[in-house]
């Protein structure tokens, strides 16, 4: 559970103000209650705290809402996604020039949050989500009493899991769509993959209080966002790989996947994919720009990584297990590749 309890792009006390004065219960979700990161009455260190878990921003309390401001924030973070509630409690416009490297999906309670992104109106409110992407310009006047469920997902982690549905390298940003119905059918696997994250952190006995499942849970969101909100990449997500080398990079993609803490062989992989070894490594260099052994190796470089984070030093996991399971035996050229790769020393992610 100790993985689960940090947000590690938020340093805050619990709570700067343990005396706070009573409010009425605000429907924080269950499985956040226990997860409090701040609570505030000041608007200044409001504005600066929202900033550290989303981008920075300026916060402006209005007038009808200036004397009974208070902030709270509830959230968890898994790997490369978190899930944050944001309660403002009264009328509050939320300026922010620049989101930084997320999509985040912003979800009203109760209430609505109306304003502009990128020169698009939008409304959102208890069936219509907003979804910023990075870099986005986001203007939100936030009504009263509507606190917002907040989904954000790392943009270099939505990024890779994209490469590896599409068999090649990105060549434009993934941008989606700004708003989202949620009565849409399309918004059914969204909506269960929102429920399935709840229930893992609320039930003490889940496979992700154990520090096991956080990476199909996390690939289950992304992927229901990619599937149902339009995108820049949804017209190239629906219809099948054009070229034959990019259908065999797929493939051999989908293998890697499925087998990462496995010896593979090129022979195996070819076998696998009904194509020649030349014709995989022909196309992973036109579609990816790498060979497969170093796409391989990159991949369970980033397994080995997550396994580290999740991981509890104190009930015995070492570097040396943990590189093993993912096929580096030499633990020298694991640490050497990790190093330059993440720019910390495997034993320092371990136990951080």
């Amino acid at each position: 559970m100790s993985r689960l309890s940090r947000l590690g792009f938020i340093d805050t006390h619990r709570t700067e103000q343990p005396v706070r004065r009573r409010v009425r219960s605000r429907g924080v979700p269950p499985a956040l209650e226990d997860h409090e990161v701040f609570y505030t009455e000041d608007p200044a260190q409001a504005s600066r705290l929202v900033g550290q878990a989303l981008a920075p921003n300026t916060l402006t309390v209005g007038a009808i809402g200036a004397s009974g401001f208070a902030a709270s924030l509830h959230g968890i973070r898994f790997r490369d996604i978190s899930l944050l509630y944001l309660d403002l409690h009264v009328p509050v416009d939320l300026d922010v020039s620049h989101c930084g490297a997320y999509y985040a999906v912003h979800a009203p309670m109760n209430g609505r949050a109306v304003g502009m992104t990128n020169g698009r109106e939008f409304e959102a409110n208890p069936i219509q989500s907003l979804v910023t992407n990075p870099g986005d310009s986001v203007r939100m006047r936030m009504d009263h009493d509507s606190p917002q469920l907040i989904v954000r997902i790392e943009q270099d982690a939505i990024e890779r899991y994209l490469t590896r549905l599409v068999g090649r390298t990105l060549d434009h940003p993934l941008v989606f769509e700004p708003v989202i119905n949620l009565t849409d059918d399309s918004a059914m696997r969204w909506n269960g993959a929102i429920q399935l994250l709840h229930s893992e952190v609320f039930y003490p006995g889940s496979l992700v209080h154990q520090g096991l499942g956080i990476g199909p849970l996390e690939e289950f969101v992304m992927s229901a966002l990619l599937i149902m909100q339009p995108s820049s990449f949804s017209e190239l997500l629906r219809r099948a790989p054009g070229s034959p080398g990019r259908r065999v990079v797929r493939r051999a993609l989908d293998y890697m996947e499925h087998h990462l803490s496995e010896p593979i062989a090129m022979e195996e992989l070819a076998t696998h994919c009904g194509a020649s070894v030349r014709t995989i490594q022909l196309g992973f260099r036109d579609e990816l720009g790498t060979t497969p052994m170093a796409y391989l190796r990159d991949r369970r470089l980033e397994r080995a990584r997550e396994e580290l984070l999740d991981a509890d030093a104190s009930e015995g996991v070492t570097v040396t297990s943990v590189a093993s399971h993912w096929g580096f035996h030499h633990l020298g050229s694991f640490a050497g590749l990790y190093r330059k790769r993440w720019g910390e020393s495997p034993s320092e992610t371990l136990h951080s």
